[in-house]
């Protein structure tokens, strides 16, 4: 499998900080786990974090201060969270990912998208930004459609193109207010998805923006 398309240098950086929501992290994780230039770069982000965080003198801190951080972590502790960096597994959706859906492809149930296109939304804790698995059939388009804001589509399964090219799995493309496209599943194999937003699509046609308040995309 040679990926062609991988994540943002900054994207993996605010990753490695811990300041992505979680619907960006479980994506960011599921890329790493296909991905080994990215976890390698990923790594190295987080050395050189680490090496930044031991140049910095100490801090003085309040008495109360050991007390907070317990309770931070009490309330914390119960919220799934992606896997710093994930390895690869014999799967055809790797981990984090797969706990999220609660099993692999076979075990999904996919509610109906239209045109023979289904959708499975995926629950984070934040709420800050949406995340799903896509199904397109094969040889079909996605509607024409913009962004009103961040766009990352990770492909697990079969692969689809725009004018930006063929994205197969382990690819991500990044979409934002400036992009307006129709991508392809490519013909062969429905492609399956990993998308996240944080805002609506803006469809053009009138049947998508019609049905849109019901999907949620």
């Amino acid at each position: 499998m040679k990926i062609s398309h991988h994540l943002p240098e900054e994207t993996l950086v605010a990753y490695g900080a811990g300041t992505l929501s979680e619907a960006w992290s479980l994506l960011v994780a599921t890329h790493l786990a296909l991905c080994p230039s990215c976890r390698a770069e990923a790594e190295r982000i987080e050395s050189v974090g680490g090496a930044l965080l031991e140049e910095l003198e100490p801090a003085e801190v309040g008495g109360d201060a050991f007390a907070h951080l317990m309770q931070t972590i009490d309330d914390t502790s119960a919220e799934p969270v992606p896997a710093r960096v994930a390895r690869a597994v014999p799967s055809l959706l790797p981990e984090p990912l797969k706990s999220y859906l609660g099993g692999d492809l076979h075990a999904l149930k996919w509610r109906r998208l239209g045109k023979g296109a289904f959708h499975i939304p995926i629950k984070t804790r934040d709420g800050r930004a949406r995340a799903r698995l896509l199904k397109v059939p094969a040889g079909r388009p996605v509607p024409m459609h913009g962004h009103n804001g961040e766009e990352l589509t990770l492909v697990l399964v079969g692969a689809f193109q725009t004018y930006q090219g063929t994205f197969a799995r382990g690819d991500v493309e990044g979409a934002d207010a400036s992009v307006e496209h129709m991508p392809i599943s490519v013909p062969g194999e429905d492609c399956i998805c990993l998308a996240v937003t944080d805002a609506p699509l803006r469809f053009k046609s009138l049947a998508a923006r019609l049905v849109q308040p019901f999907i949620g995309i």
